[in-house]
């Protein structure tokens, strides 16, 4: 902030100049002493000036109110809730959520530096604080093929734009365990800022080497042991409760019954669909459930809070005090975390202008779309002896891999019995290569579904107990320029596009929410479970650093073993 700013808003603090705005007899909470006190929030140009007696030009009654500093998402890729950063503002707002650390890897993937500076652009003008940390690992290993390389050359580019606190989570943690320079030339260049980590299954030895690299962060502990065990090796517990993993149970659960501190934990999504938004909420739905399991409700606050701004060095962020934005959540109750309102820069957000137009996306971001025409026994899948089929885990991301004699023709894979097809198909230069597998859990039948979205690669990755669904599933998506499909009977039920890199889309008039709702209601009928969210599920399926079986294009993966899985070829 420059000194004659600085200077006018202390002259308002010291009472001097008057307050745009004070919200009068607030109950504030205390992220500092962990308790609650009744005092005016004195606003000035979008900052809070002093806590404490003002009067102001327009004064608001906020007797029996409780206000709390807005809530942060800790991590999150804005890509997975398939719109751009400009839509995705307007509906996490209103939940409380004015900050999120969001991690564009997934765009990156697809597009490099340019997809970055596209994402970065459209969030310029929303009114939501996002911040960004660099991707890591693009591409994320040498075990398939996605659309762009970044190295720590290219990241320089970027490292110094204020919006950026941090390098995005390492999840190549097999490489850096060994040391790998390309990684850790990335971790020096990003230091002090914050260095994310992803390391599910990572223990004893290899996770203390981990930690010595310089990776301070983890958002994959899937249950309290594993986050028990970060904590004592000094990460930074990201707890996440998003669309596809909840794991915020299990960790609260076990610090609760442990008595441990939660200093080191702060609260996000990873990735969350706006279906979910619209349902359960945002980041204050990670705190009412954090409440209900017995945290103590200022406590909660502070992880959604302080904790993530310090996880961050967001000086500015995270607490009801002067010199930090008056991003404000007003609650009629505490415990139940009800949101009457929200303030964002000391506006709020029930007053603010319609959003923006948000950046205009380049050809390479809009044509990204690239398969060759596929041969008819193109899906043709070899099977003898015991076969490694891929298991989903119902709420997790993680798969089981589960070896079985399959039913067959000639030796030739037949789908039945929820044991289905799936194949992953490079999307990104024209190439064709295709990876196939066999998973189980989806229930599909008489069918195929399809998704551009495919962790982290973003190739083409398609489900289904016949070869010609598959086939059409494919063929829509690359009409359309990439997103969801549903197809049965040669004949396609249901598309959603995603155009933007075949990610998302920035389209204002899709009413995201019933699309997905509608896709869901079509994968459902067709046989998928109910509590089995078909497409998140579907886009981890092909992301090789989670255990245990996981497909790309060039095959089955063994996470837990590091290497591709033997199969009979075609």
């Amino acid at each position: 902030m420059e000194i004659q700013k600085k200077k006018k808003l202390m002259r308002t603090s010291c009472g001097a100049e008057e307050p745009d705005l004070v919200l009068k007899y607030a109950d504030i909470v205390d992220v500092f002493t962990e308790k609650l006190f009744t005092a005016d929030i004195a606003i000035k140009d979008g900052y809070i000036v002093g806590v404490g007696s003002y009067h102001g030009t327009h004064e608001v009654n906020m007797t029996g109110k409780i206000i709390a500093p807005g809530f942060i998402d800790a991590h999150v890729h804005i890509e997975s809730s398939m719109v751009a950063p400009s839509i995705f503002a307007g509906k996490v707002l209103p939940c409380g959520t004015t900050t999120v650390i969001a991690d564009p890897h997934e765009i990156a993937n697809v597009a490099g530096l340019e997809g970055i500076e596209y994402i970065m652009k459209d969030s310029e003008n929303c009114k939501l604080n996002v911040y960004f940390v660099l991707p890591s690992c693009v591409p994320l290993s040498e075990y398939d093929h996605n659309g762009a390389v970044l190295d720590a050359e290219q990241l320089k580019e970027l490292v110094d734009n204020p919006l950026v606190v941090g390098l995005g989570e390492v999840m190549s943690y097999e490489a850096v365990t060994a040391c790998d320079e390309n990684l850790l030339e990335k971790i020096e260049l990003l230091q002090p800022k914050t260095i994310d980590g992803h390391s599910p299954g990572l223990t004893g030895r290899r996770l203390q080497a981990y930690r010595f690299s310089g990776v301070e962060t983890d958002h994959e502990c899937c249950d309290y042991s594993s986050a028990l065990e970060r904590l004592r090796a000094g990460f930074i517990v990201q707890i996440r409760e998003g669309s596809a993993a909840q794991n915020l149970s299990s960790i609260i659960s076990g610090a609760l019954k442990d008595g441990i501190s939660l200093d080191r934990c702060v609260f996000c999504t990873d990735d969350v669909h706006l279906a979910d938004v619209s349902k359960k909420g945002h980041i204050n739905h990670n705190i009412k459930m954090a409440i209900d399991l017995g945290l103590d409700p200022i406590k909660a606050i502070k992880l959604a809070t302080l904790n993530a701004a310090r996880a961050y060095n967001l000086k500015e962020i995270g607490a009801v005090a002067a010199g930090c934005r008056a991003d404000l959540v007003v609650l009629d109750s505490l415990t139940d975390v009800s949101i009457t309102d929200v303030y964002k820069d000391g506006v709020s957000i029930s007053g603010m202008e319609a959003p923006v137009k948000g950046a205009q996306a380049g050809e390479r971001l809009t044509h990204s779309v690239h398969i060759p025409e596929l041969g008819s026994d193109c899906f043709k899948l070899n099977v003898q002896g015991e076969f490694p089929v891929m298991e989903v885990v119902p709420g997790q991301i993680i798969t089981k891999r589960v070896n079985r004699f399959l039913p067959n023709l000639g030796g030739v894979f037949t789908p039945q019995d929820d044991l289905l097809k799936i194949a992953v198909v490079q999307r990104h230069d024209g190439s064709g290569r295709i990876g196939l597998g066999v998973v189980k859990g989806f229930g599909l039948h008489s069918g195929a579904i399809a998704s551009t979205v495919a962790h982290d690669a973003h190739n083409l990755i398609v489900i289904g107990d016949n070869d010609e669904d598959m086939l059409t599933a494919i063929e829509e998506l690359k009409t359309c320029g990439g997103g969801y499909t549903v197809v049965s009977g040669g004949k396609v039920i249901k598309t959603l596009p995603l155009p933007i890199a075949g990610l998302f889309t920035d389209d204002r008039h899709v009413d995201m929410i019933c699309e997905l709702s509608d896709m869901a209601i079509a994968a459902h009928a067709m046989g998928v479970p109910e509590n089995i969210d078909v497409f998140l599920n579907l886009s981890f399926m092909a992301l090789p650093v989670i255990p245990e079986l996981r497909i790309t294009d060039m095959g089955l993966f063994d996470v837990v073993h590091n290497k591709f899985v033997e199969v009979i070829p075609n």
